[in-house]
This record gives C-alpha cells, structure tokens and sequence, in this order.
C-alpha cells in the first residue's frame, strides 16, 4: 500500500484518539476510553509501516500535523471552540507544512 496513503490513514486515527481522550473524561468513562486506546493503537501501527519507506522525520511531522489540523478543525464542531483569524492562520500554516514536506 502507498506509504503517503498509509500515513495519512495513521493521522485520521490520530484524530480519533485525541477527540477520544476528551469524551474519555480522563479514561473514567470505559467506551470512549476503549476507543481511544484502539484507535491510538492502529495510528502507531500505521505510522510504524509508513516509516519503513518514508523519512522518519517526514513521517513524524506530516502525522502530527495531520491530527493537529483534523482535531483543531474538529474541535471546532464538536465543542464549539471560537474560530478566530489568527487559529485560522495557523491552520493554514499546517496546511503549507505538511504539502511542504510532501513536496520534500
């Protein structure tokens, strides 16, 4: 399978698993908890077999800024967090990291 695709699959759990810890209520309630452990476990295994043909730093960076990108936007919806100009800038400053280090 395409490392990039795989990457990506492995930054969409990352999303998974930081909105989990939040419905996890600090792991006190068992479904969320559960979900976030599985899905944080698929994300590292993606990740892991990404990296066998991506640069670790690439992979790092792109990954991390996938569930940061996903989760912010995400978050936005979920828990009514204030869209403001400079965390949209942010985002689209994401945006440009990571086609950057597609690009790399």
């Amino acid at each position: 399978m395409n490392p990039w695709l795989v990457l990506t699959l492995a930054g969409i759990c990352e999303v998974g698993w930081a909105l989990g810890l939040k419905y996890s209520d600090n792991f006190s309630r068992l479904w969320p908890s559960l979900w976030t452990l599985a899905v944080a476990t698929i994300s590292f295994v993606l990740l892991s077999n990404a990296m066998r043909s991506l640069p670790v730093g690439t992979a790092y960076a792109v990954w991390t800024g996938i569930g940061a990108l996903g989760t912010a936007i995400a978050a936005v919806y979920l828990f009514n967090e204030p869209v403001t100009a400079l965390r949209v800038t942010g985002i689209l400053l994401i945006i440009a990291g990571i086609a950057t280090l597609k690009l790399a």
